[in-house]
């Protein structure tokens, strides 16, 4: 099974919906609040390169934001 993380923050519609995306393919993941750890954050950013979220984190490949051919493809669901 796959190492699955997402930077997010609580009011950022985009991250909902990819923690929605996930729980529906059963996928489990940890759920990263970067508006509450700013070590999260500094990680997230040095990881990606992006400051914006969601950020999901597979196995440790990033993918920016709620890209759903990634996502795919690196979980192939």
């Amino acid at each position: 099974m796959a190492v699955v993380k997402v930077y997010s923050t609580p009011t950022c519609p985009y991250c909902v919906m990819a923690k929605d995306y996930l729980k529906k393919n059963g996928v489990e993941f940890e759920d990263i609040d970067v508006s509450q750890d700013a070590a999260a954050a500094e990680q997230m950013i040095r990881k990606s390169g992006q400051t914006g979220v969601p950020v999901v984190e597979i196995d440790g490949e990033m993918i920016v934001g709620f890209n759903v051919p990634e996502i795919k493809r690196k979980l192939k669901l």
